[in-house]
């Protein structure tokens, strides 16, 4: 943090829905603002909604949002005295800070010292039993050789968690149940942890089951003071990412919530620390907790907090950061209702959730009483595989913990984002799910109550649902009716039947519809569905079955017809005219990329002998990796990429000639 706090103009330097966040709360309070984008992001919202932009190297993050020395050239330029880091990318980097210092760069966040010390788990962990903040029983030494941590592992006692000391996000972290596991899971720890942070140091832990996770929002000034505003719980986690945050916990009483408070300030002053920060704590079923980790930076999930307190802590940041004292004390600091918050990500649960890629067609965001949405999102934008997937969040508040999921549900079932899968079926179904609804969620929750949840399966589309998508086709085909408004001027004559044929990814589906007026008769697999159409405009269609008249949202792309139904996205393609590929059916060969990216390993040449779902090769995306594998037995053909090569969607990588089966 410069010595000098004196500004008028914060450059953000980041990306997304918190760039836009942080930049409406500073133009608020009367500053300047500043955005920088890579070449991927140049029409981005976050571009658009500040006074000036900067762009600062191609799309790749270590080209651009990684690059500390074009984010301060972009401060120079633009005379920005302040920097709002955001979380990601710079946000927890020491360096980053000291080069603002030396620059005369005030830094929106705290200093280097803590911002070292917490990144470290094993630094950390140490500064904290010295402090006395509660901590789990581990170790956390110098001596990182393999003899050592499996002696070590072994006093400590099974189940045991091995953690990367520089990690986050859960990589570089093992769950080991037993000795004989032990070494393996070290060295693929300790090698994942040098891959992924530049350092296979480890601390070891002994493994608290099914906790919850609880975070404490804490907030120190320069003079001296610091408080703690609640607790989030964010025990829902899908890989030790978080899918669900609400505050406050629905297990935490007022006594533990004033142990844990008083606990993470304590641990904030053991640093020095300045700004926002958040001590998460691992809490057993005695209500026991034990400190996990120190984020240096805001958090994620943090406006769930400004809700139950009513504040605004990016304005706390800045206020902190030009050196006022904190806006209130502890004793100021009141919850009151409840908030939670999802992440709206791009997306395919029902595919291990692979990230997805592609132009958002329609984005509309949901409105109504308590509720927010931070996005960084619009109409028209691509979704590229160079940033994190996640598009928006979406927070709901209420008077009590039902109000706010009741609202949440809609919220995420009212927010439209077509032309690219996203995750909001299962949000709200995690939301719906009873073991949520009683607040007995822990870190155990999708791994065993929610593992058998249809969401994450890959299931058949309800024969109702494709015919619908067919009537929308067949009325939005006929040129001679009006459908602007009402479904006026229909013929009063039945007609023939039409025979239409529907694909949605592998699946394919022969029907026939016949109408009379308003009236359709839809016959698929032998079943016949009846609806009464009411109404078509260009985004909705209402339709009545079932003496039920309902409404669905829908859009029509190129030929692809995407419908929404509650939180569930389908989308079909009316292939009624398009040649028959009987290659298709039973795997065509061919195999493409399933998204733009990077290929980071090749397996097979041309003549190799290859059979149906083996890896051909692997694809990175969105910091993930993707195998793609053959979809034929067969010999490969021909491979039109090697390693390192970028390539786009749908770019043909590797041919393979299937084996013709004996008649």
């Amino acid at each position: 943090m410069s010595n000098n706090p004196t500004f008028d103009k914060i450059l953000i330097a980041n990306r997304g829905e918190i760039a836009v966040r942080v930049i409406a709360t500073a133009k608020a309070m009367g500053y300047q603002t500043v955005a920088v984008y890579s070449e991927a992001d140049a029409d981005a919202p976050h571009v658009l909604a500040a006074d000036e932009a900067v762009c600062i190297g191609p799309a790749a993050v270590s080209e651009s949002y990684l690059k500390i020395e074009h984010i301060i050239d972009a401060c120079k330029r633009t005379g920005a005295q302040a920097v709002h880091p955001g979380y990601g990318f710079l946000s927890e980097n020491c360096q980053f800070s000291e080069a603002c210092d030396r620059n005369g760069i005030t830094f929106i966040g705290p200093p280097s010292g803590a911002i070292e010390l917490m990144g470290s788990k094993r630094l950390s962990k140490i500064a904290m039993i010295k402090a006395g903040v509660p901590c789990i029983k581990g170790y956390e030494g110098e001596d990182q050789d393999i003899d050592n941590l499996i002696q070590q592992a072994s006093e400590i006692g099974f189940p045991l968690m091995v953690k990367a000391s520089a990690g986050g996000g859960g990589r570089g972290m093992r769950l080991v149940f037993e000795e004989s596991e032990l070494e393996a899971q070290i060295k693929t720890a300790r090698s994942e942890a040098e891959n992924a942070f530049g350092s296979g140091e480890l601390i070891l832990e002994q493994a608290v089951i099914k906790p919850r996770h609880i975070e404490i929002q804490v907030f120190a000034d320069q003079h001296g003071n610091a408080v703690y505003l609640g607790e989030r719980d964010c025990s829902i986690q899908r890989r030790h990412q978080k899918v669900v945050e609400e505050a406050p916990s629905p297990f935490v009483d007022p006594d533990l919530r004033q142990r844990m408070g008083e606990a993470a300030v304590q641990a904030a002053k053991a640093c020095n620390y300045v700004g926002a920060g958040t001590v998460e704590f691992l809490v057993d079923a005695e209500k026991n907790f034990y400190f996990l980790e120190m984020n240096t930076r805001l958090q994620v999930e943090h406006p769930v907090t400004e809700l139950i307190t009513g504040t605004d802590l990016v304005s706390w940041q800045i206020r902190v950061a030009a050196g006022q004292t904190l806006p209130l004390t502890q004793d100021q600091i009141q919850l009151t209702g409840h908030a939670m918050e999802v992440r709206l990500y791009a997306e395919d649960p029902r595919n291990q959730f692979m990230p997805q890629t592609g132009r958002i067609h329609r984005w509309s965001e949901a409105q109504g009483e308590g509720i927010r949405i931070d996005g960084g999102i619009r109409t028209g934008q691509v979704v590229s595989p160079f940033y994190d997937p996640m598009l928006a969040k979406i927070i709901a508040y209420g008077s009590d913990r039902e109000e706010a999921r009741r609202r949440l549900v809609r919220a995420v079932e009212e927010s439209t984002i077509f032309g690219v899968t996203v995750n909001s079926e299962f949000l709200c179904e995690v939301l719906r799910h009873p073991t949520f609804i009683q607040g007995q969620a822990t870190t155990a929750f999708i791994g065993e109550d929610f593992a058998e949840s249809e969401t994450m399966q890959v299931v058949s589309p309800d024969s109702s649902v494709i015919a619908l998508a067919a009537i929308i086709s067949h009325l939005k085909q006929e040129p001679q009716k009006d459908f602007s408004s009402t479904l006026s001027g229909w013929s009063n004559t039945s007609q023939a039947p039409w025979p239409y044929t529907l694909r949605s990814g592998d699946e394919s589906w022969e029907l026939m519809l016949a109408q009379k007026d308003a009236h359709y008769r839809v016959d698929i697999d032998g079943e016949s569905l009846a609806f009464d159409v009411s109404e078509l405009t260009d985004t909705h269609l209402s339709y009545i079955s079932n003496q039920v008249r309902k409404t669905l949202e829908y859009q029509i792309v190129g030929g692809e017809i995407f419908l929404r139904l509650g939180g569930a996205y389908l989308s079909f393609e009316d292939s009624t005219h398009a040649a028959i590929s009987t290659a298709d059916a039973v795997g065509s060969g061919q195999i493409t990329a399933s998204m733009d990216g990077a290929i980071i390993d090749v397996f097979v040449e041309p003549g190799q002998s290859v059979t149906k779902g083996e890896t051909l090769l692997i694809l990175e995306a969105m910091k993930m990796e993707h195998p793609l594998k053959s979809d034929v037995d067969g010999v490969v053909e021909s491979v039109t990429v090697t390693k390192g090569d970028q390539v786009k969607l749908r770019q043909l990588l590797v041919s393979v000639t299937a084996n013709i089966e004996p008649s």
